[in-house]
């Protein structure tokens, strides 16, 4: 059988898989952070002075993650939520979902790929106290930030697997979020290593 002559099977296989794939993504971070912290004695989330841009983007990223996590979890058992969600029918094809399902996918693979590179350096948010070394190897030699790259893909997938004013809505605070806070990111970085820093953004590029 054509799976793409059954388009209601396709719609139902990306509710559920989008249910636990973002379980498996919530799983990841906690599981990542308190082995991180438990492996070197430090904290791996840093949120930043009180309503500072750092505290901001935080917060915006831990609300719409959880949102994103229960909706999913939430229309696997009451599909009768998409009426809610502003979900486009025209672009609810097979094709697109599965397409929107891979990207999601790739995108959440590659950032895991990014956090193991960076290994014990890796952090949330912005350590005033830290880094103690520039990472420019790996696929830090062609993007100065790797992680990001991976995030916006998964974000875009998310549209397509759940076309929706609501994933659209998502994906537009996710982008916002993510060019302010590499503009933070990138100034702190400037302040720790000035001479270091300089050097490496004229040879690497933001994005790609």
């Amino acid at each position: 059988m054509n799976i793409f002559n059954s388009p209601e099977l396709i719609q139902e296989f990306t509710r559920v898989y989008l249910a636990i794939f973002y379980s498996i993504v919530a799983l990841f971070y906690t599981v990542r952070i308190i082995t991180l912290k438990r492996a070197t004695g430090q904290e791996r989330v840093f949120h930043g002075a009180f309503l500072s841009p750092n505290w901001w983007h935080h917060k915006i990223f831990d609300v719409f993650r959880v949102t994103i996590w229960m909706v999913c979890v939430a229309r696997w058992w009451h599909p009768s939520m998409d009426a809610y969600l502003g979900v486009f029918s025209v672009m609810s094809s097979p094709w697109c979902l599965l397409l929107g399902n891979i990207m999601l996918t790739l995108g959440f693979i590659w950032t895991i790929a990014m956090h193991f590179l960076l290994g014990r350096h890796w952090t949330s948010g912005i350590n005033q106290t830290g880094p103690t070394q520039l990472v420019t190897k790996g696929m830090y030699r062609f993007s100065r930030n790797p992680i990001y790259l991976g995030v916006l893909l998964s974000q875009f997938g998310f549209v397509l697997a759940l076309p929706s004013w609501f994933s659209l809505l998502c994906f537009g605070i996710g982008v916002v979020t993510i060019l302010r806070q590499t503009r933070e990111e990138e100034l702190h970085l400037a302040q720790r290593f000035p001479h270091d820093y300089a050097a490496y953004q004229a040879q690497v590029p933001r994005w790609l």
